[in-house]
């Protein structure tokens, strides 16, 4: 028993910044996610401490399923607000929730690779946020004309959406296809 104490208070004396802010980053992100995801109605104190504490646990254990986890409680939430409650589907709420939901799952991915005491060039970090923010802005880009859509289709914007989505998913499934054929 002191043993391990003690490999904890060691352990604790070699945590480098990086990883730190990593994880910081994924929190900050989950519970950004979270908060968008839910109805305002939904949202009082103690609701912002239960996503608080649901966004901290990708945070601490990233490589086991609670980046899943939290990603589906956005889902689940964005679902009750816009069924449930008659939320309005706002672009502005929408952008904002898949990108901190993809910041989330990127940045969890990375404090996955990252061990506590990992020494991480500040490019390395850098690369990584602008690669995962450069995805967010062009699926934003092909997001916007689609959605401009859903007010001029009247009952088959639903239809049109499937067929958009379904037809952008196999265009992506292509070019990385071709992309790891071209390697």
């Amino acid at each position: 028993m002191v043993s391990r104490i003690r490999a904890f208070y060691a352990a604790i004396g070699r945590v480098t910044l990086t990883p730190l802010l990593v994880r910081g980053g994924v929190l900050l992100c989950a519970l950004l996610a979270l908060l968008l995801a839910y109805p305002a109605q939904m949202v009082d104190s103690r609701a912002v401490g239960l996503l608080a504490v649901l966004a901290a646990f990708p945070a601490v254990a990233p490589n086991r399923a609670w980046p899943t986890v939290v990603i589906l409680a956005a889902v689940a939430g964005w679902t009750v607000a816009t069924g449930w409650y008659d939320q309005r589907i706002e672009l502005w709420r929408l952008l904002g929730l898949a990108t901190f939901l993809y910041l989330t799952h990127s940045l969890a991915a990375l404090a996955a690779l990252l061990s506590y005491d990992a020494v991480v060039a500040p490019e390395v970090l850098t690369r990584w946020i602008t690669r995962a923010l450069g995805v967010t802005l062009a699926s934003a880009v092909l997001a916007v004309p689609l959605l401009a859509l859903d007010g001029q289709l009247g009952d088959r914007s639903l239809v049109a959406a499937l067929i958009g989505g379904l037809a952008v998913a196999v265009l992506a499934a292509a070019l990385l296809g071709w992309l790891l054929r071209r390697r």
